[in-house]
């Protein structure tokens, strides 16, 4: 007898419940009574039953079936479940429960909450960002520096991590200002730099350049211990 039971059970097979419903389906605004009738629409869907009377479902749970009628009404006036026409050979007319309306909405709040991270991600960078100049400069940016910083990651699409290499090329230069530091951005742009090693490798090779160009050969250069100062806006 429990042998037969047991054969039976597993005959009946299974049926998984999604993990993002599961974790998700409070944010979409349902109970726990709505959930579990969606559930149950869904277990008689994939058992081949595409429309369930209220009474099989109220069967299932601990809810009359004009409770479950009530509820199933409700979701399909909030949009989360529709009742669909099908036509058959013969032009035989049958309904059909859908959750497509369901998925739907399930994946709108997924790409919302992704859009939401996205935003506190570059929030956080944009702080940080601020931050770092903050510190550089010995003081809190002005209003219009706030403005051209948001500006370069913004309408530029500088990253992050560029804008950062830009304002220690100035720090090298003695020249920490916003401008010399736009330009030195502008001037990485256009010559197709993207990562902060291109820009090391650039900015190596450009104070190589000019150091060649502001001595003479025939003129000693006399060793002061200062360092060069190479200014970006004169390129």
């Amino acid at each position: 007898m429990k042998k037969k039971f047991m054969l039976e059970w597993f005959e009946q097979g299974s049926i998984a419940i999604p993990k993002l419903l599961m974790n998700n389906y409070k944010k979409l605004g349902l109970n726990e009574m709505e959930f579990m009738v969606i559930l149950h629409i869904h277990t008689f869907l994939e058992c081949g039953n595409s429309f369930p009377t209220p009474d099989e479902i109220a069967h299932k749970m601990t809810v009359t079936s004009a409770q479950c009628m009530d509820i199933i009404r409700s979701l399909v006036q909030r949009g989360f479940l529709t009742i669909e026409g099908n036509k058959k050979q013969g032009a035989v007319i049958y309904e059909s429960y859908s959750l497509q309306p369901l998925w739907e909405k399930m994946l709108q709040l997924l790409l919302k909450e992704e859009m939401e991270e996205e935003r506190e991600e570059r929030e956080e960078r944009q702080t940080s960002l601020y931050s770092v100049f903050e510190k550089e400069f010995g003081r809190p940016l002005s209003p219009f520096e706030c403005e051209t910083l948001a500006m370069w990651q913004d309408q530029d699409q500088h990253d992050e991590s560029m804008i950062q290499a830009a304002l220690r090329e100035a720090v090298m230069s003695g020249k920490l200002n916003f401008r010399y530091i736009d330009r030195i951005l502008f001037e990485w742009k256009k010559n197709g730099i993207k990562t902060v090693n291109q820009a090391q490798d650039y900015g190596k090779k450009f104070r190589s350049h000019q150091q060649k160009t502001n001595t003479s050969p025939r003129q000693e250069t006399k060793y002061t211990g200062k360092v060069p100062f190479y200014n970006w806006l004169e390129q």
